[in-house]
């Protein structure tokens, strides 16, 4: 299981009304930073997948979901649950620092 691609056309669908938890990662592929946290992402996903769904929006090619939801800055990472946004999490960090963010979703 590694974090998937969602689009404007599909963010409802998977994001919205996804019956867990959900975290958004909002990147572009210029963001080294964006590139760096990628694969911890992945991993977070693989062993948390039962609890926490992962899933990535390029913001370069869905600026009106990076506008909707206020993203400035890169890496950022929101947390919905039930359609609404329940936690934000800005700029890469180490894995056992993301699961300590995500803690209440993913234990």
């Amino acid at each position: 299981m590694t974090a998937r691609a969602v689009t404007e056309a599909t963010f409802e669908q998977e994001v919205l009304n996804n019956e867990k938890a959900v975290l958004v990662d909002f990147w572009a592929e210029w963001c080294g930073p964006c590139r760096a946290v990628s694969p911890i992402l992945d991993q977070i996903a693989t062993e948390h997948a039962d609890k926490l769904d992962i899933v990535k929006i390029n913001v370069d090619e869905n600026p009106q979901l990076a506008m909707k939801y206020q993203i400035t800055a890169i890496p950022a990472f929101k947390v919905f649950e039930k359609g609404e946004v329940v936690k934000t999490v800005i700029g890469a960090k180490p894995k056992p620092a993301l699961e300590a963010d995500l803690a209440a979703y993913i234990s």
